[in-house]
């Protein structure tokens, strides 16, 4: 099993508890004929509610030709910027309030803001991003890719807010503002387990959002989404309601606490935001369903997760407390998926040991992962779910199966520190 095919680095995203698996998920596309010349549609997952068993598949709203290339995030070392301040407007840009035609525009002075009103008031804090990465194919042939997505500006000297998935991979990520100006963004920090990442533009006065309360929220509320659908789009509204709070979902094996909404989204949607009827900030736009009979089921990230974890990685450059068992693992539970690996058994193997301490502990690429402690291993959501209530420093025993042989090794695990 050390001739893993290295031509796929797949993408992941995960909530807490879900510690680092760092999970390569291959589903049956992507042994396709087109995916083994290093090409996909777009990015899709698959998720299912927790209630009913109910599976679906989850399509990410990023228009982007590629699952592939090269994984990592740059960390910040010295950051200036005051991040207590993010989700925050000064007094200055309260008074004023520019509507899409430049001219100014008066709130209602009681109720709820319409959704022309909440439009203008955040017009200037979504920004359209654009993303290049350099992919190797199967034949080790490179060229480069492009995908695009959205953003949200959430201090005024240029840090943004967006999807992990929507940068994924990427050598270059452009950001682009209402008034057409462009920058060269800087990856402070990504997590895939939240799917949240955070960049820095070099630009001052910008109009950031302003952080609502997500736990406020009831079903019926106003929902107004601001995004750059089709990648092309940008500063797109559109409007709907809340359909429903604390939406457990499982996307590529990992659970997820989603707001749901049925405002129009599409793909290039992710990582822009979605407003309550005060003009707030309370979720990032992560994915939407798409089916072919399915309409009006978006999903956010809830705000007052966004925040915590957007304060992490502008401050750290990762969320600290997460364990990483410094391995990454590949998801071959398909016949398919296993043919084309070259394994004879359905299951989870480490593709890469990626650390000195796995290393140490004796692991390998190619070993089939068959128990977490006493949990049996036989899917992806297995793995994620048997590591928790785990923290850093603490010692499993992970047995596995080589060579058919079953041996059992113990791993201390460390702590996570990028991506």
């Amino acid at each position: 099993m050390d001739n893993f095919r290295n031509y796929y680095s797949g993408e992941t995203s995960s909530n807490q508890p879900i510690q680092d698996v760092n999970f390569v998920i291959i589903d049956d596309a992507a042994v396709s004929e087109d995916s083994l010349a290093g090409h996909s549609s777009e990015h899709k997952r698959r998720f299912k509610f927790s209630k009913g068993g109910i599976a679906l598949l989850v399509a990410l709203c990023i228009l982007t030709s590629t699952v592939f290339g090269f994984a990592g995030a740059m960390l910040a070392n010295n950051l200036t910027s005051d991040s207590g301040s993010f989700g925050k407007r000064s007094a200055a840009s309260e008074q004023l309030k520019i509507s899409n035609t430049g001219t100014t525009l008066e709130l209602s002075t009681e109720g709820d803001l319409t959704i022309k009103e909440i439009a203008a008031l955040n017009s200037n804090s979504v920004v359209e991003i654009k993303t290049e990465a350099m992919v190797t194919d199967s034949w080790m042939q490179q060229y480069v890719t492009e995908g695009a997505g959205s953003g949200v500006i959430i201090s005024s000297d240029g840090y943004i807010v967006t999807n992990n998935h929507v940068i994924e991979n990427s050598n270059k990520i452009t950001v682009t503002l209402k008034n057409s100006k462009s920058y060269e963004a800087k990856l402070i920090g990504r997590d895939d387990e939240t799917d949240i990442a955070v960049l820095k533009i070099d630009a001052s006065g910008l109009t950031p959002v302003v952080y609502g309360d997500s736990g406020a929220l009831e079903v019926g509320d106003l929902s107004v989404v601001i995004g750059n659908p089709l990648g092309s789009l940008g500063g797109t509204v559109t409007a709907g309601i809340v359909s429903a709070l604390d939406r457990s979902i499982t996307i590529d094996g990992k659970n997820m606490t989603l707001l749901q909404t049925d405002a129009s989204i599409n793909p290039g949607n992710s990582g822009g935001g979605m407003f309550n009827q005060n003009g707030e900030l309370v979720g990032i736009i992560i994915a939407k369903s798409s089916g072919s009979d399915v309409e009006g089921l978006g999903f956010a990230i809830p705000v007052n997760k966004v925040k915590k974890i957007a304060q992490e990685l502008a401050d750290y450059g990762y969320v600290r407390g997460r364990i990483d068992t410094g391995m990454t693992f590949v998801d071959l539970t398909s016949m398919r998926n296993a043919i084309y690996y070259g394994v004879r058994s359905l299951g989870i193997y480490v593709k890469s040991v990626d650390t000195d301490q796995a290393k140490n502990a004796g692991f390998k690429s190619g070993d089939m992962i068959y128990y977490v402690g006493d949990k049996k291993i036989d899917t992806a959501s297995d793995l994620t779910s048997a590591f928790d209530g785990y923290k850093v420093g603490d010692k499993v025993t992970i047995t596995v199966v080589r060579d058919n042989e079953i041996k059992k090794l113990t791993l201390t695990l460390g702590e996570k520190t990028a991506g």
